[in-house]
């Protein structure tokens, strides 16, 4: 290509750029083996890369289908909240001592606003035109430290976290239709029973009662010996209100 015909050279940003009207700023063709047209050329490679992992999202997506809970109840204060992955290392810093509580401000706002501001001065702190590494330690120090402090957190939220109490709290429960002027009913609303398990039996600090998949005897013996975080000695009636309540738990089956 003839000078001037093709594409501009573009020099690395990080340089200061001279202001010089009087020369013609030279096209890609005098850089022999080192540059290429960005159309369609260097164009074209990046829509084939990007196309590729678009694919491989796409692929995920229909394999692994996002996991859906339950509907959210804002009146459940057992239900331990968690967020997506990447939001997990600012998760986990929220749970130190001096980042959260009445110091709450240090650990949503100063810290992260501290590590993010540091991340967008290194472009200004190093305006070499230097791009190996070893050449570039301030910037390529702010990097490793913030990798390293973002896999660090996120790790110990990962580990921290009660994975199984997690799946059992967000879990759909297939709903029974049942009669709430049932003797059954009746005797569950007047326990102490209706403020861990719910109005419905959907559950809150205490697990569903929906599709338990117990027998009234057993239901029987949790009431008098209690299970899991269920002290015994819960129920306080009658041995035959107990029997139509247990009766009335081994008929909440989905059909």
């Amino acid at each position: 290509m003839h000078r001037g015909k093709g594409m501009k050279f573009v020099g690395d940003s990080r340089v200061p750029y001279k202001a010089n009207r009087t020369k013609t700023p030279p096209d890609y063709s005098e850089y022999p083996g080192k540059t290429e047209p960005f159309w369609p050329d260097f164009l074209l490679k990046e829509w084939m890369v990007g196309a590729v992992f678009l694919i491989g999202y796409l692929i995920l997506t229909v394999a692994h289908p996002s996991p859906l809970e339950a509907q959210a109840d804002p009146t459940n204060t057992g239900y331990i909240p968690l967020p997506d992955w990447y939001f997990l290392f600012l998760y986990q810093l929220l749970k130190y001592e001096y980042a959260s509580g009445p110091y709450n401000i240090i650990g949503a706002m100063v810290i992260p606003g501290i590590a993010f501001g540091a991340l967008l001065l290194a472009p200004f702190l190093d305006r070499g035109p230097e791009r190996r590494p070893m050449k570039r330690p301030l910037p390529v120090a702010f990097m490793l430290l913030a990798i390293a402090s973002m896999i660090f957190l996120t790790w110990e939220s990962v580990v921290n976290h009660d994975w199984k109490a997690a799946a059992k709290q967000g879990a759909i429960v297939e709903t029974v239709e049942f009669d709430k002027e049932s003797d059954g009913y009746k005797v569950y609303a007047g326990q102490s029973c209706i403020n861990c398990h719910g109005e419905n039996l959907e559950g809150g600090a205490g697990p569903s009662l929906m599709n338990t998949g117990l027998t009234a005897d057993e239901v029987v013996k949790i009431a008098h010996d209690g299970i899991g975080g269920m002290p015994p000695g819960q129920y306080k009636g009658s041995d035959e209100d107990l029997q139509k309540l247990a009766e009335f738990i081994e008929s909440l089956k989905a059909e």
